[in-house]
């Protein structure tokens, strides 16, 4: 049963997976992730009543999740469980990474909207989608008509899609409708790249930004920084100096920086947003796993993220090679 009495503000609709990682020759590691549900408990971190609204198994993988799901404070309410099997990451490798994903009809491609808690729509000011659920029928067509109906009734849409193995062509009309109505789109150089099928990250930046000019854009660049394209305007982000541990969850905490920085500041500039985003970002890359940094630490690399406004491009028309 959920400790929660009121209805969250964020949400965030996709897959929890448990990733298993080799530690060894012939040992393993379990660790609960997710790239949207990643998002959700950062943003439960950040003070923002949150919740993750997906399907998860009924066995010990399960448990995991649920466990860390109350862990993080979220809404549990939105945590559906099934008899279906597990969805599971096997990353046998990450210098370079190298996965690939086992669950056939497993039951995150369960998740029941119909189901959701009475009246959480009027409450919620983001929804959050992404990652490999929009890969996988029946669960992605589900979660594109929730996501429009959704931005139908006023509700801001933010959009990562995060790519990964399997979004090839047959991704394509997911991108455009979700593009097609999202407030707020995160990208990395690799997204671009390998949503468009081509290397420069220039032009693949371009062509997304032109199929919705009107979305605001946060694009991440590593240990470049970011740059965010917002009305008609953009401004880059230098990230504070930082010892990385790792960088796993490092953009959807940056995600979760910039999103619950407009929850708590909604009169705040957009350079205050992505300042948050940066900060939050590099604080992942403090620790191992997908770890918020603590409020202290988080405050202290937001006093050490420079901004500078740049010129944004007044035309939306991808160059040509």
């Amino acid at each position: 049963m959920s400790p929660h009495t009121t209805l969250p503000r964020f949400v965030a609709f996709g897959e929890a997976l448990t990733d298993m990682l080799q530690t060894g020759a012939h040992a393993w590691k379990s660790v609960a992730g997710g790239a949207p549900w990643n998002v959700a408990q950062f943003m439960a971190s950040f003070g923002i009543a949150s919740a993750f609204g997906g399907a998860i198994s009924q066995d010990c993988f399960g448990d995991q999740l649920w466990q860390a799901s109350f862990d993080a404070g979220l809404d549990l309410r939105f945590l559906q469980r099934n008899t279906r099997s597990p969805l599971l990451a096997i990353v046998h490798a990450t210098q370079p990474p190298a996965y690939f994903f086992v669950g056939d009809d497993s039951a995150d491609l369960y998740f029941n909207v119909d189901a959701l808690p009475q009246g959480w729509e009027a409450e919620v000011r983001w929804a959050h989608f992404g990652g490999i659920s929009l890969t996988r029928a029946p669960l992605a067509e589900r979660l594109v008509v929730l996501a429009e109906g959704l931005r139908e009734r006023g509700i801001k849409i933010s959009y990562d899609p995060n790519f990964r193995n399997g979004m090839d062509s047959t991704y394509d009309p997911i991108l455009a409708r979700l593009v097609a109505i999202a407030d707020l789109i995160k990208v990395s150089e690799e997204d671009v790249c390998g949503l468009f099928r081509i290397p420069d990250a220039r032009v693949a930046l371009l062509r997304l930004r032109a199929m919705r000019p009107a979305a605001t854009v946060l694009y991440t660049q590593g240990s470049q920084g970011a740059t965010l394209y917002a009305q008609g305007q953009a401004w880059h982000a230098t990230p504070p100096s930082i010892t990385v541990v790792d960088t796993v969850g490092a953009g959807d905490c940056s995600l979760a920086g910039f999103l619950s920085s407009t929850l708590h500041q909604p009169d705040a500039g957009w350079d205050v947003h992505l300042r948050a985003a940066v900060a939050a970002g590099a604080g992942a890359c403090l620790a191992a796993g997908a770890t918020p940094p603590s409020r202290r630490i988080y405050a202290c690399l937001m006093e050490q993220v420079h901004i500078q406004s740049t010129t944004s491009t007044t035309s939306t028309k991808p160059a040509v090679p």
